[in-house]
């Protein structure tokens, strides 16, 4: 069974093909015959309930200079195509936003989107911790100053983080006696008119920060464990961190299947749990990666598991 599948990306020239999980599902997907598109969000437009898009046909290469051939730009409905994958990367602005409302528009006439435009909007990677409290460390999400100093006070090392940020941006590591400690809180709520995150710091990070994925509400055998360099507290690479593939752990594992069935029954077909020790600390729905390291480290084909599961999830 071919399928012809579209991908709302970022820009291609700016995909890396070295690590981007993007590129790997594409490439996966081509090699078994499938259609590969892609959509640039600006080209969405709602006519009525018909969603319209500028569609890029390629065909994905091996090399990487460049990844891909391209075969020109066609006015397209997305009920055209037999599944859309919305991996665009955040900022999860309102730009954002309407487009999930777009693509929710889509899926209610009938056409498969992964992940679900409602689960994604509804889904704060970073609040939607605080429905699993048991899974999760002191965690605090507020703007008012008064109960962040609180928290601090309570657990004297604390992480704040804002609650749009991604690749580990605006992330700070704050003690009770941190004489930046007011600055900080200042600085990241805006003078209390934006909310931020408090959660007591987990030492193991010293480990990584383990990025675990859920592929149709099953785990993968592998995380990406993305520890800090000498002197950091995040882990994220795209600040620097390294990653190092690894199995999952008992607790890993138990997290996993405990968020699996729950998220996969809400449209989530991928997720990436971020883990520390054996605590949940974010639930990433937008557009989670790691697939390239995970395979090359492992040999086990992330790609593939979840071109398997996007096959099943086509004929459901």
């Amino acid at each position: 069974m071919n399928l012809r599948l579209a991908f709302i990306v970022d820009p291609l020239d700016k995909l890396k093909p070295a690590k981007d999980s993007s590129i790997a599902m594409m490439r996966e997907a081509a090699r078994r015959g499938h259609e590969i598109w892609t959509i640039q969000r600006q080209t969405m437009s709602l006519h009525g309930d018909e969603v319209m898009v500028g569609a890029v046909r390629i065909q994905p290469q091996r090399g990487d200079a460049p990844w891909y051939v391209p075969h020109g730009t066609e006015p397209r409905a997305l009920r055209e195509f037999d599944a859309v994958l919305m991996r665009q990367d955040p900022p999860f602005d309102f730009e954002y936003i309407t487009a999930t409302w777009m693509l929710e528009r889509a899926a209610a006439a009938g056409v498969r989107v992964f992940n679900h435009p409602r689960a994604i909007r509804d889904h704060s990677e970073k609040v939607s911790i605080c429905e699993f409290p048991e899974l999760i460390t002191p965690t605090l999400v507020s703007r008012d100053v008064a109960a962040i100093n609180a928290f601090i006070d309570t657990h004297a090392d604390c992480i704040l983080k804002p609650l749009d940020g991604m690749g580990g941006a605006r992330i700070f590591r704050v003690r009770a006696d941190d004489a930046n400690r007011n600055v900080i809180i200042e600085t990241l709520t805006e003078d209390g008119a934006r909310t931020l995150m408090a959660q007591r710091f987990i030492p193991e990070i010293a480990q990584g920060d383990k990025r675990v994925l859920l592929i149709d509400g099953e785990p993968v055998p592998y995380c990406l464990a993305r520890i800090p360099k000498a002197g950091e507290t995040r882990g994220n690479l795209a600040a620097g961190g390294r990653g190092v593939a690894q199995p999952l752990s008992e607790s890993d594992l138990a997290i996993a299947r405990k968020l699996g069935p729950v998220l996969a029954a809400r449209g989530l077909l991928l997720v990436g749990l971020d883990v520390i020790g054996d605590r949940l600390t974010e639930i990433n729905v937008t557009s989670p990666t790691c697939f390239v390291e995970i395979t090359e480290q492992t040999g086990f084909d992330v790609a593939a598991m979840f071109l398997d599961a996007l096959e099943r999830a086509t004929t459901r």
